[in-house]
């Protein structure tokens, strides 16, 4: 990220807001989460807003020899995808490229819904509170100058179910976190303008 001073926190929020950006696991260097900081992001992630106070979420922090596993269990899933190449090497190849992918990250974290079985909640709601907490897992990243994404591709989905989920829990993927590339920090996507978006009534 950039650095400014900045004179009060909502230039504080507003700068981590819009510099909070998808970084993949292609563009980390490797190295590891102190847990302080990993907890503290955890932490942050519980304060997303929830309807009753229901707390719709679980976690599972992935780190060193599980992100191997991962890799494995990744290139097996997506196998069919390449099966049809007659080129050794490019197959060889794309195999490789998925069971390295997540070598790099610090670690990954499961993203579940526990839906909350004493109040009746909408799944909406609970999906958009789970939602919020990642939110807020990603703009606690970049306040720590870290890259991170939600995958929610098939393999990360499944991997997830492979930890025993309760019948009232769904996967829905996981979140990456991960030291980025210097060049991977900057912004270039843009957003439409409000004005494209918002309605005013008065």
């Amino acid at each position: 990220m950039e650095t400014s001073i900045i004179s009060s926190s909502s230039e504080v929020a507003t700068q981590l807001i819009r510099f909070r950006k998808s970084i993949y696991a292609d563009s980390y260097v490797g190295g590891s989460l102190s847990d302080a900081v990993l907890q503290e992001i955890l932490i942050n992630a519980t304060w997303a807003p929830t309807h009753k106070m229901t707390e719709p979420w679980r976690f599972i922090v992935l780190e060193g020899s599980q992100l191997e596993k991962y890799g494995n269990y990744m290139a097996g899933y997506y196998k069919y995808l390449y099966e049809d190449i007659t080129d050794v090497e490019k197959k060889a190849a794309k195999y490789n490229y998925l069971k390295k992918y997540p070598l790099k990250a610090a670690c990954l974290i499961g993203v579940i819904l526990s839906k909350s079985t004493k109040v009746n909640i909408p799944e909406w709601e609970e999906l958009a509170a789970v939602s919020c907490a990642v939110q807020n897992m990603a703009i606690s990243a970049t306040s720590y100058q870290l890259g991170s994404y939600w995958d929610s591709s098939g393999a990360a989905i499944e991997y997830v179910k492979t930890f025993g989920l309760e019948a009232n829990e769904q996967s829905l993927g996981l979140f990456f976190i991960g030291f980025p590339e210097e060049s991977a920090l900057s912004v270039t996507k843009r957003r439409t303008a409000i004005d494209k978006k918002v309605s005013w009534h008065i």
